[in-house]
């Protein structure tokens, strides 16, 4: 089993990046789960959202406790929640940051990537100013970075699960699958 855990804010578009990534692994055949996990926090604060994968019908019903991959939707989370708690030791951290924000953190002995999923999200008009959605954008850069997903996959996924602004999501997608790159600190 792939378990995922997405590290979010209310109102970035976690839940619906799990949900974009579990209908992108249907799509190519697995089982799936995807959920969020949160109580009465409100825009902005902390949440997690989590995705399973398997060949076979997934019966647990938890919450993501040892990951195989990380996304991490705010850079500053990294400094309020331990986002890498029980990744396993070969996990993968993705993080919406770009090169001089990420430029100095310490994701100790686990690959990660970063893609700026802020930038992408304003230039195609997703979200505001100050409340960019960038859920399609890191969805295309996971499947590119973990080489787990198919852009089309991903694609089908934006078209069955994101009822506005389609064309501009998938773009966002496709720029960020483009773009995302490997961090190595120093």
């Amino acid at each position: 089993m792939i378990e995922i855990r997405i590290h979010g804010r209310g109102g970035q578009g976690a839940v619906i990046a799990s949900k974009i990534l579990a209908v992108s692994f249907y799509i190519e055949g697995f089982q799936v789960q995807s959920f969020p996990a949160f109580g009465v926090e409100r825009r902005g604060a902390p949440i997690c959202a989590f995705v399973r994968i398997d060949t076979v019908p997934i019966n647990l019903r938890s919450e993501v406790y040892t990951p195989g991959h990380i996304i991490v939707l705010d850079h500053t989370l990294v400094e309020a929640v331990n986002v890498c708690e029980g990744l396993g030791e070969k996990g993968t951290i993705l993080i919406n940051a770009g090169e001089k924000r990420i430029a100095g953190m310490d994701f100790g002995r686990f690959r990660t990537g970063y893609v700026d999923a802020t930038s992408i999200a304003l230039k195609h008009g997703l979200g505001t100013a100050t409340s960019p959605i960038i859920n399609t954008a890191i969805a295309g850069a996971f499947a590119s970075f973990t080489g787990m997903l198919k852009f089309d996959s991903i694609e089908e996924a934006i078209h069955q699960e994101v009822p506005f602004k389609q064309k501009e999501n998938a773009l966002a997608a496709r720029e960020a699958f483009d773009t995302v790159a490997l961090y190595s600190k120093g």
